[in-house]
Parts: structure tokens; C-alpha cells; sequence
């Protein structure tokens, strides 16, 4: 490689940083559930929900902080967040059970996503809140209510296709919600199904880290509420949804060196940085650089609750240049989130044994193979790149050679294509079979989404842990209840 090694640390709160400091209990725990494991910190998620609290106390506004489910299916953390104030965002009936099951009462929980009959009947049945895409669900949803006597639906539409004022914001098109252009004909469908569903408010989703766009799409959502009042309706809340990131790297100079150093690569100025010289949506046409950079900005100085303090902060253009939170106070609405990477941040990580290392032919980077697959470790899936943390075994680091050592992490399935991660990774030293290397702050997206039972190999296990005076304890995942502590389990 050239130059210096090009580390990504991962950001670590306190909690987490005493979990990976407890090696002795790690390496327990995959000797016990075997590698690789999840391991999952519940107390964290409800920790992270007080900073959110934070930003709607100091601008004096109510409503509902709903947990993004679909984030991780963890028993352990949706248990821990029904024993607080939070709310729960389901989006499939699977999700919808499991969160009933978990102690969440139905005005605790909002229905998004795409839906199926089975879904939308559970969701009527229970009474939680529904948020509709369109008048074709709607239409479903009302005929389920009448079909079965069922009490009327609180209803929530997610709009889309929201325009800014003066300067011209590109959004990117989405194929959640009804583009705001069509709002009356949605309301006109309200009013017809009058006897089946009542409006609370209405809601938006986005894909993008820009606050801006999300800034406009808030702005929008208020105009639409003063035109579900002036047809009589009564809203009281808007949901902005969520996207609200997450910070994972402790360095923000070491984001930027890597990001300078791939982009050298990829035209050829320095050895490559990645297997096959993978450029991460970066190419070289004829010595100029092309594509676009396919990550996540895992350095991000404004995150979590700091995003959303930060969204409410904007200024509405059309409404005369006022705070958006301001507005929200004004009319009284509530202020409905759902954020799910951002409340899992810090929640979790994944361990995973050293199998094998070994040199190349030609020397360079170390082919280190862990006991996982690349589905079980996802962060790549999502573009997150970030350095893991090597436990050795014992009190004392074995002996692993000089450090820095750069590496290629490869998983055991039979593919080529089985890479842990595509990058290059500097490690403090070269590591030995019986190591686990640890990858931090996985909980978000990164545990449950790809995981597969690929050539027989089961997916990873998850645990739950907590801190226990100066150690740690833990049980398996799904026998994890806010009781479990104080009841001495493990």
C-alpha cells in the first residue's frame, strides 16, 4: 500500500466502549452462541430516546417518538422501549404482532409501509394508527372496517412530491405517499369514508440525509394541514418521519483522508484501496473521475436528535420566515418521528472468530477468513465503512507480528464474492486465529436485513447485554423482559 495506513475508527459512547472493553465476556459469549453473534444493548435505545425527549422539551412540543422497526428485530430492544414512552413504527404484520406482543398498546403504534389485507385487518382490528399511501388503500382499509364492524381507524396520509418556494430544491422521487399536487382528491376520499376512518394528520417520507429537502417537505405538510381544517377536518399532528443518521466514525480527518485517498485510487494515482479495485460508484473514464460516491457519510457532526433540533430550527419561507418549531407550537400540532438507525445508534455490535490468515503469493495485504458471511456483517450493504476492533483471547494481545497490518476480510461461504468488506483494512496489529474481531454499532440495519442460511450455515445469533456494577451480563435475545436485570437472569 501507499503511505500511511488509512484507519476508520468507529465512534464509541461510553456504553458500548466498556462492552467491547469486557474481552473476557465477548469471547464467552461466542464460545456459548458461536460466531458470529449479535449482541445487542438495550439499555442504549432507551438512553438514545431521552435525547430526542431533549429536542421536543426545548421547543416546548408533544408528540410521539415512534421506534422504525424494521431497523432491527431485536426482542430485547422493542421490549426495553415498551417500558417508555416511545412509540413503534411497524411495517409488515409480522412487525405489527411482535410489537403487540411486546407489551406496545395500539395508541402507541403507527402502521406504515406497504400493506396486505392481513396487515391492514390486524391494524384496524387493534386500533392503531394507519399511515395511507394512497385512496386505493384507503379504500381497502375502509371496506375492511364496514365488512367486520369495526370501530373507525385513525388515519395518517403520507404525502409526496412536495415544491419549494423561490430557489428551486431537487428532491428525489419516492414511491411512498400521495404527491401533495393531489391532496384535495385524497381528502375528498377522507370525507367519503368519513364513517370508517378519522384524520389525525398527515406525514411524509424521505430518503435523503439533506435537511433542506426534509425542511420543505415540513413546511409543506403544515399548508396541507390548514387545508384539511378548512374542510372541517381536524389534524392535530405531522410525522416527519425519519432519517435522521447517525455519526459512526470518532474522526472526522479520517473520513475525509480515506474519501481524498479513494478517489486517488480510482484514477490511478495510488495503489488501489479496495479487492478488485472496487470503487464504491467511482470510476476513471480517460483519466476523469465519474460516477457518484455510493456510501454513507459515516462522519456526520450533526446526527440523531441534533439532526431533528437542527430541522426544527428552519425557517418556513412561505409562512413568513418562521421556525418551523415555532409553527408546530403555534398551531398546537404534535410532532410525530420515526427514527430507527439514529435510536439503535451505539445499540449493538457484531462478533466475529478469525478462522485463518494467511499471506499472499505476491505480499501485500493479509486474507484474514472470519467464522460469518458478509450477510451476517452488513454494514457495506448499507455503506458504512468502519474499521472493527480486535479482542484477542486472554489478558494479553498474542503475539501477532508488527503492526499496522493491512488486510482483506473474507467470509466462509464457497464465493468469490463472500467479502466482509471490500476495502482495505489496517488492523493494530496481525491477527490470530481464536481472535474475534469486533464490528461496532451494527444494531442499525446492519444485523437483520441480508442475514441468510446460506449453504446450510445458520444466521447469526443475537444477545442481549447490560451492565451489571463494574460487569457484564447477558441472556439469549428473546428472553430478555425490562425485568430481567433486576431478576437476576442469565
Amino acid at each position: 500500500m501507499d503511505g500511511r495506513p488509512l484507519y476508520l475508527e468507529p465512534r464509541l459512547e461510553p456504553r458500548l466502549r466498556s462492552l467491547l472493553a469486557a474481552a473476557g465476556t465477548l469471547h464467552s459469549l461466542t464460545d456459548a452462541l458461536g460466531s458470529p453473534l449479535h449482541v445487542v444493548v438495550p439499555d442504549q435505545i432507551a438512553e438514545n430516546l431521552e435525547r430526542f425527549r431533549s429536542v421536543y422539551r426545548a421547543h416546548h412540543l408533544s408528540g410521539q417518538v415512534f421506534y422504525a422497526h424494521k431497523a432491527n428485530r431485536s426482542s430485547a430492544l422493542l421490549r426495553r422501549l415498551a417500558a417508555t414512552d416511545a412509540g413503534v413504527d411497524v411495517a409488515s404484520l409480522g412487525e405489527l404482532q411482535h410489537a403487540l406482543g411486546a407489551g406496545f398498546t395500539a395508541d402507541r403504534i403507527t402502521a406504515t409501509g406497504p400493506k396486505n389485507p392481513e396487515f391492514l385487518w390486524l391494524a384496524a382490528r387493534s386500533g392503531v394508527t394507519v399511515s395511507v399511501d394512497g385512496t386505493d388503500e384507503l379504500d381497502q382499509l375502509a371496506s375492511l372496517v364496514r365488512k367486520f364492524g369495526l370501530a373507525p381507524v385513525r388515519v395518517l396520509p403520507r404525502l409526496s412530491g412536495f415544491e419549494a418556494t423561490g430557489v428551486k430544491v431537487l428532491s428525489r422521487r419516492s414511491r411512498f405517499g400521495t404527491p401533495v399536487r393531489e391532496l384535495d382528491s385524497l381528502l375528498e376520499s377522507v370525507e367519503r369514508h368519513g364513517d370508517a376512518v378519522e384524520l389525525t394528520g398527515v406525514g411524509y417520507h424521505l430518503d435523503t440525509t439533506g435537511v433542506a429537502e426534509k425542511a420543505i417537505a415540513l413546511e409543506g405538510s403544515l399548508a396541507a394541514l390548514e387545508a384539511c381544517r378548512s374542510r372541517g377536518l381536524r389534524p392535530r399532528a405531522v410525522d416527519v418521519g425519519g432519517g435522521f443518521g447517525v455519526n459512526y466514525l470518532a474522526e472526522r480527518e479520517q473520513w475525509e483522508a480515506y474519501t481524498s485517498a479513494l478517489t486517488s485510487a480510482v484514477l490511478g494515482r495510488r495503489p488501489p484501496l479496495a479487492w478488485g479495485g472496487h470503487g464504491y460508484g467511482l470510476r476513471d473514464e480517460a483519466g476523469t473521475l465519474r460516477g457518484t460516491l455510493g456510501l454513507y457519510p459515516a462522519h456526520r457532526p450533526v446526527a440523531g436528535a441534533a439532526y431533528l433540533d437542527e430541522l426544527l430550527a428552519q425557517p418556513a419561507a412561505s409562512l413568513g420566515g418562521r421556525p418551523l418549531a415555532a409553527l408546530l407550537l403555534e398551531h398546537l400540532y404534535d410532532l410525530h418521528t420515526e427514527p430507527g438507525r439514529a435510536l439503535l445508534d451505539q445499540c449493538g455490535l457484531t462478533l466475529a472468530r478469525v478462522l485463518e490468515v494467511r499471506a499472499q503469493e505476491s505480499g501485500g495485504e493479509l486474507l484474514v477468513r472470519l467464522a460469518a458471511k458478509a450477510d451476517d456483517i452488513a454494514l457495506e450493504d448499507h455503506g458504512v465503512l468502519m474499521d472493527p476492533i480486535v479482542v484477542p483471547r486472554g489478558e494479553a494481545p498474542p503475539p501477532g507480528g508488527p503492526g499496522p497490518v493491512a488486510v482483506h476480510l473474507f467470509g466462509s461461504l464457497c464465493l468469490e464474492t463472500d467479502l466482509i468488506t471490500r476495502r482495505t483494512v489496517f488492523l493494530p496489529r496481525r491477527p490470530v486465529p481464536g481472535d474475534l474481531l469486533a464490528f461496532a454499532n451494527t444494531a442499525g440495519y446492519a444485523m437483520d436485513f441480508h442475514a441468510t442460511g446460506a449453504q446450510l450455515q445458520p444466521a447469526a445469533r443475537k444477545a442481549a447485554a447490560w451492565q451489571d456494577g463494574d460487569g457484564w451480563r447477558w441472556c439469549l435475545d428473546e428472553q430478555f423482559w425490562p425485568i430481567t436485570p433486576s431478576g437476576g437472569a442469565q
